[in-house]
């Protein structure tokens, strides 16, 4: 297995000028296989240095893929935006101070990276801070930032384990210390890069982070938007519950939850396939976004080819963020500790924001609205499903009416876009 790091180096930001959770278990790893037979089938410091590579060429590794593969696959990915934007690797240090948790439990101090990436923007723009799901890194938006750096300064992460960042052993052992992990290494991210008033978007998993972090930060959040969100639902509340119940009562069933209880992970099966795993990836994004909500389909050929080659190497490196599965969610993706729950402490004013097809469950925005003391909407987009943002970009970048409080003088007479709903 090839172990990757990142050593402290200089600032090297690099100057480009030309440019989930996404479901339970069965539909993140056994859908994929199955899919596969369609016929479609920093401040301080940073670096993109590796610590430790392999003499061996890329084409003669088990696991072809490294540090160095992972950001050169972003900037590929990125040339199709043509917004000028800075990539930098965040130092935030061993562990939040006076944490008892560490993001890397070892005798040494050895400090941690955030792969970041700053688009340009007019500088009263509002800050919107992107940050991704399960699965997914920070270049799943590339169709988004255009549009956004138009009205905000955006910045996008890769979560603490994934993507360019830094990827720490995952020693968490419960629920509590895997919340802290992410929100605390977020927010020494925050404090590096010295933002304040956020406007914080998160995608699905990245939504439950989002979440949790207004409720522990509320204070740097101005505005919360969460994009298909995972976490609001509980196995009482939500309709699907007592398929799933049935369903883990079957041979097949119980095989997934052990799995899923063992943390046997998504990326674990390509990581396991070595040399024949970029082309599983290629076959499931194949079959992911298909064209199934516009007969042009939801990636054109250099896209798909470009994103496919981006999600192999940030699902092929080294197990570190995606090992909180289960610890976040009990088999079936409902929340050990759901944010519904919690409802009635939010702070921050919140925008709810599903595709119309999204398996995410809008009614558990529903019912949290209910207790929530703050304003809240939620906003539907029609042909779209889970990957809202990708599936049907301008309908998601309508429902950015959502920020019309920071970007219009008016705010209150401007009516919801044509097309958008309502729930």
């Amino acid at each position: 297995m090839l172990a990757l790091s990142h050593p402290q180096t200089k600032k090297q930001p690099i100057h480009c000028t030309n440019r989930s959770l996404h479901c339970s278990y069965c539909l993140i790893s056994m859908k994929m296989v199955e899919e596969t037979n369609q016929p479609e089938f920093q401040s301080s410091a940073s670096t993109t240095v590796v610590k430790r590579k392999s003499s061996w060429p890329s084409v003669l590794r088990w696991i072809p893929t490294s540090t160095d593969h992972i950001i050169a696959a972003e900037k590929r990915l990125l040339s199709l935006v043509k917004t000028p934007y800075v990539q930098e690797q965040v130092n935030i240090g061993s562990g939040p101070p006076g944490s008892k948790v560490r993001w890397f439990r070892s005798s040494s101090n050895e400090p941690r990276f955030i792969n970041t990436v700053t688009f340009d923007s007019k500088e009263s723009s509002p800050t919107l801070v992107l940050i991704h799901g399960y699965a997914a890194s920070q270049g799943f938006f590339f169709k988004n930032f255009d549009y956004l750096a138009n009205n905000f300064r955006v910045v996008a992460i890769d979560q603490l384990g994934w993507g360019g960042s830094s990827r720490p052993d995952f020693t968490c052992k419960s629920t509590e210390e895997t919340e802290a992990w992410f929100v605390d290494s977020f927010e020494e991210w925050r404090k590096a890069k010295n933002l304040s008033n956020l406007i914080l978007l998160g995608h699905s998993f990245g939504g439950y982070v989002a979440s949790k972090y207004a409720l522990k930060h509320p204070e740097h959040v101005q505005h919360l938007i969460l994009v298909g969100p995972a976490g609001f639902s509980t196995a009482e509340s939500d309709s699907k519950s007592e398929l799933v119940t049935q369903f883990r009562a079957t041979w097949k069933g119980a095989i997934l939850n052990h799995l899923w209880e063992s943390n046997f992970t998504p990326q674990k099966l390509i990581r396991g396939l070595g040399p024949c795993g970029p082309n599983l990836v290629r076959k499931y994004t194949a079959a992911r976004f298909s064209p199934k909500y516009s007969a042009e389909g939801v990636l054109t050929e250099e896209q798909n080819r470009l994103l496919t080659d981006y999600m192999y190497h940030t699902s092929a490196a080294k197990a570190s963020g995606e090992l909180c599965l289960k610890y976040i969610f009990a088999f079936g993706a409902f929340a050990r500790k759901p944010l519904l729950n919690s409802a009635s402490e939010w702070k921050v004013p919140t925008t709810f924001v599903f595709g119309s097809e999204d398996w995410m469950d809008y009614k558990g925005a529903q019912e949290a609205r209910k207790k929530m003391k703050v304003p809240c909407e939620i906003i539907r987009v029609p042909q779209a499903g889970h990957f809202v943002f990708l599936e049907n970009p301008d309908g998601f970048h309508s429902a950015m009416y959502a920020c019309r409080r920071f970007l219009s003088p008016h705010p209150d007479t401007q009516p919801l876009p044509q097309g958008l709903e309502s729930a």
